[in-house]
């Protein structure tokens, strides 16, 4: 079974992905109930964090019934990120996760995220220094490489286990792949295959059917999925895959009435937790996949994303469960 650090976790677990404006207390919540086996936060900027921006803050927020949880971080200045994993500790988190995958372009401008794979050393010294500033388990998110002419992370990954990371999450592209193309796990297989790699090497990227993460484990040898893009709008996608592992059957897909109580739940959390204004914005991104495949459906999907009134959302809902209440998910 692999372990972070001292937490135990099941045989080839599932983790939710840092996604920004996704992965938020309510969806984690959502997620969690239906089978994630660690949650993650969305990313925090370092600078944010010290200078006590409102946003970076709001996103320390994290309940027990999320555990096991990890913060993640983001950021290329050693002592901001120092200083962010003291103002991190004190959420209590389970694991403080170093984010050097996200592609986009004002993170990697500044030489965070996936800017940190074209100077290696930086990256090590970094991961270094936080894992000896905290007593919580560190572990990172990371891509294959810059461009496919520079994918060196078998070396990346077995160096970052030698500064004391406890486990390491793959996305299988490139930076300046972005998310085109196909993800490629066979070097994350590469990682996992290193004969002095002790920590568990979770994939990352295009595990978006049961088939796909059953790949991953027994083709791959990976010690675990992280889901991202999957589960948007779709939180029973890690009961499904735990479902397919356990009879070879894929589960019938939610009702209807489970649709719209899910959504229902994820808006009025996403208002108690960040504001309706926020909460309803923030939810709009979801609802393509809660009630993905209906016909005829773009008239209530408009009323969802572009009411600004709550009022206005949970009607929605109840004219969609009133009008296709009776509609049957393939």
């Amino acid at each position: 079974m692999p372990k972070i650090g001292h937490i135990e976790l099941p045989d080839f677990p599932l983790l939710l992905a840092p996604m920004e404006d996704v992965s938020d207390p309510p969806f984690r919540a959502l997620c969690k109930e239906q089978g994630a086996d660690v949650v993650y936060t969305e990313f925090i900027s370092s600078e944010g964090l010290i200078r006590d921006a409102a946003k970076s803050v709001l996103k320390l927020d994290i309940y027990e019934k999320e555990r096991p949880v990890g913060i993640q971080i983001f950021g290329a200045e050693l002592d901001s990120m120092l200083q962010a994993v003291d103002i991190v500790e004190q959420s209590n988190p389970d694991i403080i996760d170093i984010n050097f995958g996200c592609p986009v372009k004002k993170v990697v401008c500044k030489n965070a995220g996936a800017g940190i794979l074209r100077d290696i050393p930086l990256m090590v010294k970094l991961t270094e220094e936080i894992v000896k500033r905290t007593k919580l388990p560190v572990t990172v998110k990371t891509r294959l490489g810059w461009d496919s002419d520079s994918i060196k992370i078998v070396e990346v990954a077995e160096r970052l286990q030698d500064v004391g990371i406890q486990a390491i999450s793959i996305h299988g592209r490139t930076r300046v792949q972005m998310y085109k193309g196909e993800a490629d796990w066979k070097p994350i297989a590469e990682v996992k295959n290193n004969q002095r790699m002790q920590i568990p090497v979770f994939g990352n990227g295009d595990v978006d059917t049961p088939e796909a993460a059953m790949r991953m484990r027994d083709d791959f040898g990976l010690d675990g999925a992280m889901i991202g893009r999957a589960s948007i709008g779709y939180p029973w996608f890690f009961k499904e895959v735990k479902h397919f592992f356990r009879t070879g059957e894929h589960m019938p897909p939610p009702s209807m009435q489970e649709r719209v109580d899910a959504a229902r739940r994820h808006l009025q959390m996403s208002i108690d937790w960040k504001g309706e204004k926020l909460g309803v914005f923030e939810t709009r991104r979801h609802y393509t996949n809660y009630f993905k495949g209906i016909p005829h459906f773009k008239e209530h999907r408009m009323k969802m994303v572009t009411s600004d009134d709550a009022v206005d959302v949970f009607a929605a809902f109840d004219e969609v469960l009133e009008k296709f209440g009776d509609f049957q998910f393939a």
